[in-house]
């Protein structure tokens, strides 16, 4: 609730203070609520099913909390869908990046999240390094 508060101020802060208008700031927004699972990492400690909750408090058993709760509200401000998948027609590298899969699903931003990733081509492998810690530091 105090982190609440404070957002809540600086946005008025802000605006008075001639920064121009803030994005409207939802005080009753529910957490953001993931459950992360990764496997052929390379690295057994990588490799497993995680949750993650990020909102006034980071909770759950995701080795990285504080820190993949960070890059999601990085990439919140950005504005941009990180579990959005990439377009049939986009052009992409083949590279491949090693046999790492993620399944992510949840709650992101107030959507739903169903998204899988991998590292199969330059594409893949870019959305994947998007979004660590959320999913773990791989190199193929």
């Amino acid at each position: 609730m105090l982190r609440r508060l404070v957002l809540a101020t600086l946005a008025t802060a802000a605006g008075t203070a001639g920064l121009g208008p803030l994005p409207p700031l939802n005080l009753f927004a529910s957490p953001d609520t993931l459950t992360v699972t990764v496997e052929k990492s390379g690295h057994k400690e990588a490799d497993g099913t995680f949750r993650l909750t990020c909102g006034d408090r980071v909770e759950g058993d995701h080795p990285a909390a504080e820190d993949a709760c960070t890059r999601l509200g990085q990439l919140a401000q950005e504005g941009d869908d990180p579990f959005r998948p990439v377009p049939r027609d986009q052009m992409c590298t083949q590279v491949y990046g090693g046999p790492a899969l993620a399944h992510v699903t949840g709650t992101w931003q107030g959507r739903r999240v169903d998204a899988r990733f991998s590292r199969a081509n330059g594409c893949e492998i870019d959305r994947w390094e998007n979004l660590e810690p959320l999913l773990p530091l791989v190199r193929g």
